[in-house]
């Protein structure tokens, strides 16, 4: 096993809750300002073993399973949700190199994924295709014994720090996924910033101009890309979303309990009121429903039940709706004050927004589901 971990065993839910309340939740408010996060903390994270512990140990891993990988997810979204944006983009590429790679491209990248040591990034959407994928225009045409990439990507979380990129351009025949190298000639990165929410998950947009790659870079036999590399990474990137949202859902409940219980009005804590008393309750409800649902598509994953897709589906639609639902109603309960820095509520109100886009918008999620619905009443 390759010495790339400084944990000597596999993260679970209560010591990511300790990392997190120790390393995450103190600095996540400077950091949405700073629009980055610290070299310390992704460090910190890698001794951690957060990275890639679902990878083997034969690849630097732990063999994590994903339900456990998904309370871990829960726990750091809880603290920072634009640091477990940056677990979610990594987890979708190491997921993608798992499943899909060739045994060359497993050992070249898997011990420096598992480790941290190289960061991951997961580039789709465009500047005209999001959830549209078949709209991309990004090409990848054969050039030799390898590929030449041309194309622009937008709204790559991490793309300011990541190391290799996971691509997915029009191929010859259908859609292809190529591993990109950061430092790549022809690859450049360009910073978004001043975003809604999210704003230290260091969005980029990332251009490819001539990009020689070689026959290696590929994925995942040609032509194989648009179907099982496209959905089972993008399942990967719901599942930690969905995790996410849970851990903003828990936040909210978190930080209402705290300010109710010290907040007066009219002589009497805040926390009397039956109005705030149904609000809490709500929360804790649904962040209870939507840790189920989470649970049941991380078992799915785990027996390798293909019905973990539509598990998946239902449970990023319903936790990142309640997630916005809720960060709004704690906005609400903390008056003035939750406009304001000085409480995260702001902060969760604004990255419980970006929850209900990304990864599959609300709609695209009620489509899909109601689609499942109609297609199991077909005799």
């Amino acid at each position: 096993m390759p010495e790339v971990l400084t944990a000597v065993r596999a993260p679970g839910r209560e010591a990511a809750r300790a990392f997190v309340d120790e390393h995450v939740v103190p600095h996540a408010d400077a950091w949405d300002k700073a629009g980055r996060i610290p070299e310390e903390l992704l460090d910190g994270m890698a001794r951690a073993g957060l990275w890639a512990p679902f990878l083997p140990p034969e690849l630097g891993g732990f063999g994590l399973d994903m339900v456990t990988l998904g309370e871990i997810h829960e726990e750091v979204g809880r603290g920072c949700s634009s640091v477990r944006s940056l677990l979610t983009v990594h987890t979708m590429l190491s997921w993608a190199l798992l499943r899909f790679g060739t045994e060359a491209q497993r050992h070249r990248w898997g011990p420096e994924l598992a480790s941290g040591r190289v960061l991951g990034a997961f580039c789709l959407s465009e500047p005209g295709a999001g959830s549209d994928t078949a709209a991309i225009t990004t090409t990848a045409v054969p050039d030799g014994d390898g590929w030449r990439l041309d194309g622009l990507k937008k709204w790559t979380t991490n793309g300011q720090r990541a190391d290799l990129f996971l691509v997915f351009a029009k191929g010859p025949a259908s859609t292809i996924a190529l591993l990109v190298p950061r430092d790549a000639p022809g690859v450049t990165v360009t910073p978004i910033d001043d975003i809604l929410g999210t704003r230290s998950s260091m969005l980029a947009s990332v251009e490819f101009d001539g990009v020689r790659l070689g026959a290696d870079a590929l994925l995942g036999p040609s032509g194989f890309a648009s179907g099982m590399v496209l959905t089972g990474t993008l399942d990967l990137g719901r599942y930690s979303v969905a995790a996410g949202s849970v851990g903003i859902i828990q936040a909210c409940a978190d930080a209402c309990a705290d300010y109710t219980s010290r907040r007066t009005v009219g002589g009497q804590p805040l926390k009397d009121l039956p109005l705030i008393q149904a609000k809490l309750s709500d929360m804790v409800t649904d962040v209870r429903a939507a840790r189920l649902l989470l649970a049941e598509a991380g078992r799915l994953k785990d027996r390798g039940d293909s019905a973990t897709i539509m598990a998946t589906w239902v449970a990023k639609y319903f936790a990142s709706v309640a997630a916005a639902k809720h960060a709004s109603e704690a906005v609400q309960v903390h008056g003035a004050n939750g406009c304001s820095t000085d409480y995260p509520v702001a902060r969760f109100y604004r990255d419980s927004k970006v929850m209900e886009i990304i990864e599959g918008s609300t709609e695209i999620q009620r489509m899909t589901i109601a689609a499942e619905a109609y297609r199991k009443q077909v005799p």
